[in-house]
């Protein structure tokens, strides 16, 4: 995860071809507990849950994810409520996963390891 935290997000254009699955795999195993999963259209996402104690403490969780993700360049698509937070993302230009999904994953989780 180390090399991923000292990226940084690239502008990416369609066009680009999303990674396969064992490129996939590769970068999952640099982020920890992101699942792989697949949308209506067969593209793959990243998604992680996280669980919190009250309302507050996700609000402040999805508040630091997007002040990362603002200076990024690139947004997950967030959900929350009172005491989970739950993050999905995936590089929409190319319709799957590229190298800045699991820079910003890296960077999500270290909010919490700070």
């Amino acid at each position: 995860m180390e090399d991923l935290l000292k990226k940084k997000c690239l502008p990416c254009e369609g066009g680009a071809i999303p990674f396969d699955i064992s490129r996939i795999h590769e970068y999952q195993k640099k982020v920890d507990g992101w699942d792989i999963k697949k949308n209506d259209k067969d593209a793959h996402f990243l998604e992680k849950k996280f669980k919190f104690k009250n309302f507050i403490k996700s609000q402040e969780f999805v508040n630091k994810v997007g002040e990362i993700s603002e200076e990024e360049g690139h947004h997950p698509d967030i959900y929350f409520g009172w005491g989970y937070a739950k993050i999905n993302i995936t590089t929409h230009a190319i319709e799957g996963l590229s190298e800045n999904d699991f820079i910003l994953a890296a960077k999500i989780d270290q909010i919490l390891n700070v």
